[in-house]
């Protein structure tokens, strides 16, 4: 059926949404197409997905006549675990037209929120399919009486544009990894083993994950990490990561904060691979913005007279650097011999082996 199979043959994702615009149901294959995992979405409202300019369009087709209640648009649908408000109508079965009725066949296009898009941050999708009964929901209304079972929109999402086939075959290795708050690595899922060549033990054993960046891109992550660390959320970047052949991969990553007890506990990265010529093109943009000199590493931060090498020989280092500051996002640790604070920016730069670059 459409839950086992079906989805990864498709060009897009399926989507069950009840009347009050919560995520029933999400294939997993949400995301290749916009970069959320299955489970950050599952029972979540759907309008925090959907650009505001669509929202109402997406309210009429969850309504069988498509005249949706009054409600202040961009609001909120009623919280999982809630009773069914005013701004949901309740429909005895009797009400509605039978389920092969042409006035339950939905196909509208709505643009989403999408993590893997780096112009405009939504993807247009065609959604396409028909309101069916959802049953097994055991709703009641506010006087506490069982409610019947409500129609929900059971719909296949697809681009809007078909897809190049650069983005076929990239969507299919995306991949995620786990991380400490200071990004120090714990887990990898198996498409991420494929495109770095590392196993868990070997991403674990080799210190921040700050020793697996390219070094013009280390200050550039840093930034998006302290983003990450106090909104939640990092924004989509891009940088390079070095394989286990040495090697740079260029990766589109998007990291997100993990909760425990209203305390964030770990970090959890969504990386798409992209090829050279993609990953140029946003390091072009990128030197727009901030003052780095990206074919070298050096940086405004480290307050040098000479530029930080992106792969320094460690026996030619012992002397102690001019001016050198920390940057802001070091941690404690053992100091090297030449002063530098291993789990520093710099000194992951300095463990770095010289012949990736």
């Amino acid at each position: 059926l459409l839950m086992s199979s079906l989805p990864q043959a498709l060009n897009g994702f399926v989507l069950v949404v009840t009347s009050e615009g919560l995520i029933f149901y999400s294939s997993h294959t949400i995301q290749d197409y916009l970069g959320f995992h299955q489970t950050d979405v599952m029972h979540q409202s759907i309008f925090k997905l959907i650009h505001t300019e669509d929202q109402p369009e997406f309210r009429r087709n969850l309504c069988w006549a498509l005249n949706p209640p009054c409600a202040p648009e961009g609001e909120p649908s009623p919280e999982v675990g809630k009773s069914l408000g005013s701004s949901a109508v309740i429909y005895e079965p009797d009400q509605l037209p039978p389920e092969n009725s042409s006035f339950l066949e939905r196909s509208f296009v709505c643009r989403f929120r999408c993590l893997l898009d780096n112009s405009s941050g939504f993807l247009a999708l065609n959604l396409q399919g028909r309101l069916k009964f959802l049953h097994g929901q055991s709703k009641r209304s506010e006087d506490g009486s069982a409610l019947p079972s409500q129609l929900a929109l059971f719909a296949i999402s697809t681009p809007l544009q078909p897809p190049s086939i650069l983005q076929i075959r990239t969507k299919n290795m995306i991949f995620r990894t786990k991380h400490k708050l200071d990004f120090t690595p714990l887990a990898c899922d198996a498409k991420g083993k494929i495109v770095l060549g590392y196993t868990e033990a070997e991403l674990r054993m080799r210190g921040t994950g700050y020793q697996f960046v390219h070094a013009a891109d280390m200050l550039y992550c840093a930034e998006n990490h302290v983003r990450m660390m106090k909104t939640g959320e990092s924004g989509l970047t891009v940088f390079r990561l070095l394989t286990k052949e040495n090697r740079w991969k260029w990766v589109q990553a998007n990291a997100r904060l993990v909760y425990k007890n209203g305390k964030p506990e770990y970090i959890v990265v969504t990386q798409r691979p992209l090829v050279d010529e993609e990953g140029g093109e946003h390091l072009r943009k990128r030197s727009v913005h901030l003052p780095f000199t990206f074919a070298t590493g050096e940086a405004l931060l480290y307050q040098s007279a000479h530029p930080v090498l992106g792969c320094p020989d460690p026996s030619q280092s012992k002397r102690k650097p001019s001016k050198s500051r920390k940057p802001s996002c070091s941690h404690g640790g053992r100091s090297q011999k030449n002063g530098i604070d291993p789990s520093s920016l710099l000194g992951a730069v300095m463990r770095q082996d010289k012949a990736a670059y």
